[in-house]
């Protein structure tokens, strides 16, 4: 949220949240004045979007549908910004992201911001060594994969192990970004190496040093020798007219 609020044009804009989920961002948004229309592929969110935005009333959303990243409902440049904070992860095949991107650039206004989230190609191999999965053959296996190609699969359905995904380096990102007509502003590592902390969660319940790590990572978020780091990265584009 703090990264949203960072670069999002001021309320009251138009923002389309592609893969929205159950409104967890979508509805904070609403709460702060945007006029934001969710979109996710399952009806199951959906519904859990339109409870959460009817237990808002005061601030709903202005609507929740579903819908598919690769062809969005909404009309060209009627959106002062575009969320895609899951698809680019779930779509495995390029080509399907490429088609994800060109509709989210489609129904941006000029000069409309994109902000999209992927998974790091590195995310597996660190975790895994945090949490003792590499001592795991089958983990092995995975994290092999992942840097082979960013084909993330879990043939075991092991429930720590993640689910079918494609995890980006953070030149692919980049790459796929700019080729799709944006003009990109950064790439931005979400966590950074803050995640990678012993007793992570004894640090993220005690109020100040949680304050000083999230300063700490906002150091070096953009630091490209370190993007990889991080377990999340995010690009913030804009649409070039």
């Amino acid at each position: 949220m703090e990264l949203l609020e960072r670069r999002l044009p001021q309320p009251p804009a138009v923002i389309v949240d592609v893969g929205g989920g159950a409104g967890a961002y979508a509805c904070l948004l609403a709460k702060k004045g945007y006029e934001v229309h969710l979109i996710d592929a399952m009806p199951l969110h959906v519904e859990q979007a339109r409870a959460a935005s009817a237990a808002q009333q005061d601030h709903p959303l202005a609507s929740a549908s579903v819908g598919d990243a690769r062809k969005l409902e909404h009309a060209d440049a009627s959106a002062d910004a575009v969320l895609l904070l899951g698809p680019l992860y779930h779509l495995t095949e390029r080509s399907d992201r490429m088609k994800a991107l060109a509709e989210a650039n489609r129904i941006l206004k000029p000069h409309g911001i994109l902000m999209a989230t992927v998974i790091s190609r590195f995310a597996s191999v660190l975790d895994g060594l945090t949490k003792g999965f590499i001592d795991d053959p089958d983990f092995v296996d995975i994290v092999r994969r992942d840097l082979k190609d960013g084909q993330h699969r879990n043939p075991g359905n092991h429930p720590e192990y993640f689910t079918t995904a494609f995890f980006h380096h953070p030149d692919e990102l980049e790459a796929e970004i700019t080729e799709s007509g944006f003009n990109q502003d950064a790439t931005i590592a979400i966590e950074g190496p803050g995640w990678l902390l012993q007793r992570f969660d004894e640090v993220w319940n005690d109020p100040a040093r949680k304050a000083r790590l999230l300063e700490a990572v906002s150091w070096i978020e953009e630091e490209p020798s370190l993007l990889g780091a991080s377990a999340h990265l995010m690009a913030v584009a804009r649409k070039e007219r």
